[in-house]
């Protein structure tokens, strides 16, 4: 069995957040359910019961109570849409933060290793000296 892997740090802080907010995992689970297929199959359900059983035409508080749901199920969706923009703005911006700062660690280490071969270039022609000639041969 392999463990899970680990999550970002902004999903694992906004993970904390809506676990410890009540109104916030309430929020979570309808919107989860609205977004599902039992949703759909309850609806189908309740509403062919309502207009053969409960109303007849032409299902005046049936359309209010349908109206009313989209109402809510559309603020539903408002809220995930700015939960999921605030969450990828947190992201967005936690990731930004980690690339500055690679970037300026690969900045760092690229002049250390020019100081380095710079350096290192220098030594070697020095010890090298200079060039002396074949024996046996001679200098004109």
């Amino acid at each position: 069995m392999t463990s899970p892997q680990p999550h970002h740090p902004v999903v694992a802080e906004h993970m904390e957040q809506r676990a410890a907010s009540l109104q916030l995992r309430i929020a979570d689970a309808i919107t989860a359910f609205a977004g599902s297929m039992w949703f759909v199959y309850v609806h189908i359900v309740l509403f062919a019961v309502w207009m053969l059983f409960a109303e007849r035409n032409p299902w005046p508080t049936l359309t209010l109570v349908v109206s009313l749901e989209a109402i809510f199920l559309s603020t539903f969706v408002m809220i995930g849409q700015n939960r999921q923009a605030a969450f990828q703005q947190a992201k967005a911006d936690h990731d930004f933060t980690e690339q500055e700062l690679e970037l300026k660690t690969n900045t760092e280490l690229t002049r250390a290793i020019h100081v380095l071969t710079t350096e290192l270039h220098r030594r070697l022609i020095e010890e090298a000296g200079p060039q002396a000639t074949p024996s046996g041969a001679t200098s004109r």
